[in-house]
């Protein structure tokens, strides 16, 4: 590769990040310098300053870091059994049409069900603990695995599929070594889309049965106006997404390398 192409990728490699971190931090100021307050008429009990949340952060780290593997870990189990099944029902509607299209619907529907209505319903059928919000992240991750998937296995090339059934090949070869590995980029983009519903479920299911987790130090501070520790679960929330969906990215980019 020629320097001069080596250094524009570079440059452009670094603006990417550049921008956004950049964008990032004048929101900050903006934030500490108490513009929003102003503009939104709010006081600093109602938004906390940044350096508020950064000391509350502090003080709080360990207990955070504590919450935070907790709600992980409920976000992560739900996740990937919410996967697990939207692939089989995406596997399930693409080998048999006629048949399986209706179970698209069904889980569809699932996701229209607010969390608020599921959380009462899995802590009666799963009980208290951790279960309860796993169950409940894994019925909110389903349907974008599953819709998904499908759509990867049926929008595969014509020519190709036409090409392994004049090979005579069966049709668990053809879902072996077309239709699946053609769904890898949109499996891919359903679990990134899964990394932030899974927080969410967790955190929200957290705030109805949990004693654990983020979203049960985040309910229990708001009720007794701790905002900066609220706004502390909020932040670090925000971070594991972010390190999450990250994470799902360099998988896809190590796995799907031809996709990218």
């Amino acid at each position: 590769m020629k320097p001069e192409r080596r250094q524009r990728r570079s440059f452009k490699a670094a603006l990417r990040i550049a921008l956004p971190v950049l964008a990032g931090l004048l929101f900050v100021a903006l934030w500490e310098l108490k513009l929003f307050h102003s503009l939104f008429n709010l006081r600093t009990y109602q938004l906390p300053l940044p350096s508020a949340i950064a000391q509350a952060m502090a003080d709080n780290r360990s207990l955070l870091a504590s919450y935070t593997g907790y709600t992980l870990s409920e976000a992560v189990l739900g996740m990937l059994a919410g996967s697990a099944i939207g692939f089989i029902v995406a596997l399930c509607a693409t080998a048999w049409p006629r048949w399986g299209a209706g179970s698209l619907l069904i889980v569809a529907s699932f996701n229209a069900v607010p969390i608020v209505a599921l959380a009462p319903i899995m802590n009666l059928w799963f009980g208290d603990g951790i279960g309860s919000r796993i169950a409940i992240v894994t019925v909110a991750t389903m349907a974008a695995m599953a819709v998904n998937a499908h759509k990867g296995m049926t929008m595969v090339d014509p020519l190709a599929l036409d090409f392994m059934k004049s090979c005579a090949a069966t049709k668990l070869e053809v879902f072996r070594y077309l239709r699946i590995p053609a769904s890898l980029p949109y499996v891919f983009t359903a679990l990134k889309i899964n990394t932030t519903a899974g927080m969410i479920g967790a955190i929200v299911g957290e705030f109805f049965y949990s004693s654990r987790g983020l979203g049960y130090l985040l309910s229990n501070s708001i009720k007794v106006a701790k905002m900066p520790i609220g706004w502390s679960c909020i932040t670090t929330a925000a971070i594991v997404g972010i390190l999450f969906y990250l994470f799902m990215e360099f998988l896809e980019r190590r796995l799907v390398k031809r996709h990218v």
